[in-house]
């Protein structure tokens, strides 16, 4: 069997190697790139279904515009002026629940004021936070301890807590802030105080809006995400088509890589698939696999497999219901709810998706998608289909009022779902660090390093697709 040769491997074709291959046939237009995909598809965890009028994402299903890589992303792919925004009222309307019922999240200073949602002693503690001495910068702390020390137990269980299950499924006692939560330590380190930091950031968000023309008004200092929350009208599946689609036959599905050789300045690559044995020599190899995956592969070199199948993916399901008519006679606008973990229900939250974007459901219709499990409750995910749905329907009962049928339910497991940054992250992160030090032309990517969201994905992967570039330029002349 004779091997396929290629200047560039790429393992894995979920959005860190697909925009990293994006960005490398910019930067090194005559170099030969190749993706290897062991699923049937490209993209990974981002996909999208869709069922007669309903559109269900049980993945991402919105992209933060916080990343200038991701624009210039959207802006190469042609994909910018097909963008969606949130609506804004929905937007601007996120809730957490706390007593059983939904209440907002204040999303400025005025809205904390007047909210409901913390106590008196809660804000009053608030106001110590620009006099509560920064962390030593080589610290190690949970995200817990480091709310807990500048804002909280309050703001801990009933702001941070849900945010965490929202983004990582996760629980605050466990993930490192320096590594899961960086931009929140670099605001201590560097402005001593979150709340100084955070209006110093939003001046010169402000600056660079008014700058642009597109200042929309809204407050200097806010609660939610920066950046507006972004999708298309087919959902994130569009992104993963304009990137995958122009590749042809450079993008091989279906092959499950077994083994990795060192062979001079080359790597060997073993690949199986249905139709048999695959063999490629790349000069240069991209890993996008998930940390767990590195222990099922075959190395003539040391790889920290230990290091790395320490790294926590809890499990999560997605449950999608759709209704024909919307459910609720009066709807409040908003992007949907948290659960705090102190509330002790079955869900980690729901997304109001036909709420937040249009197309969602039919016209004068609905879409939720309800999360389940995560670390906080991984045994829940182990429950029969039924059950599942069962307590749904329960808890949108009480949270939301529904009595209706769902039109429409879809549910999608992810046995492993998001990689956590626990304490001891950086210490994995730097073994990996040694190991791309040790191996001239391996280059490990994938969303355990430098960020769980798509952005951040799209970000490690141009910088990993300027190293992969001037290696190449080294080599060639070019």
């Amino acid at each position: 069997m004779s091997p396929t040769t290629t200047d560039v491997a790429i393992v894995g074709a979920g959005i860190w190697g697909l925009a990293a291959d994006h960005f490398l046939q910019r930067l090194a237009p005559h170099a030969q790139v190749r993706l290897f995909e062991a699923g049937l598809r490209a993209g990974g965890a981002i996909s999208t279904i869709r069922q007669g009028d309903f559109l269900f994402e049980p993945g991402p299903n919105s992209l933060l515009d916080n990343s200038p890589e991701l624009r210039r992303l959207l802006d190469d792919t042609g994909l910018a002026a097909q963008v969606v925004a949130a609506r804004p009222e929905a937007a601007k309307n996120r809730f957490i629940v706390r007593g059983g019922r939904l209440r907002p999240l204040p999303m400025s200073p005025p809205g904390l004021l007047t909210s409901d949602l913390f106590s008196l002693g809660a804000k009053l503690r608030l106001a110590r936070e620009p006099f509560v001495r920064r962390a030593a910068a080589d610290a190690e702390e949970t995200l817990a301890q480091f709310v807990l020390r500048r804002l909280g137990r309050e703001f801990l269980d009933y702001a941070v807590d849900p945010f965490v299950s929202g983004t990582f499924a996760g629980v605050p006692d466990e993930l490192c802030v320096r590594s899961a939560f960086r931009r929140l330590w670099e605001l201590e380190q560097t402005h001593g105080s979150l709340i100084r930091g955070a209006i110093h950031k939003a001046r010169e968000r402000k600056k660079a809006a008014i700058a642009s023309g597109d200042d929309d008004g809204a407050p200097a200092v806010q609660a939610g995400p920066s950046g507006k929350m972004l999708t298309f009208a087919d959902g994130l599946q569009r992104l993963v088509a304009a990137l995958a689609e122009p590749l042809g036959d450079r993008l091989a599905t279906g092959l499950s890589l077994r083994s990795v050789r060192r062979t001079g300045e080359a790597f060997e690559l073993h690949f199986d698939g249905e139709t048999g044995r695959k063999i490629v020599t790349a000069t240069n190899l991209l890993l996008t696999l998930p940390a767990h995956a590195y222990a099922e592969v075959d190395f003539d070199f040391d790889i920290p497999t230990q290091a790395l199948g320490d790294i926590p993916y809890p499990p999560v399901i997605a449950v999608f219901f759709g209704y024909n008519k919307h459910p609720i006679a009066d709807p409040t606008a908003g992007f949907g709810f948290l659960v705090p973990r102190v509330e002790q229900r079955r869900i980690l939250g729901t997304l109001w998706n036909s709420s937040a974007y249009p197309g969602r459901a039919p016209e004068g219709g609905a879409a939720f998608t309800t999360y389940i499990g995560g670390r906080r409750q991984p045994e829940i995910t182990e429950w029969e289909d039924d059950r599942l749905i069962e307590a749904v329907r329960d808890e949108l009962q009480q949270l939301m009022g529904i009595e209706s049928t769902p039109d429409e339910i879809i549910l999608r497991r992810w046995p492993r779902a998001i990689p956590q940054y626990v304490m001891g992250h950086r210490t994995a992160m730097s073994t990996i660090d040694a190991l791309e030090e040790a191996q001239p032309g391996l280059h490990i990517g994938g969303n355990f390093r430098g960020g769980i969201s798509v952005g951040d994905c799209v970000s490690r992967a141009h910088e990993t697709a300027q190293r992969i570039g001037a290696r190449l330029a080294r080599s060639t002349g070019r």
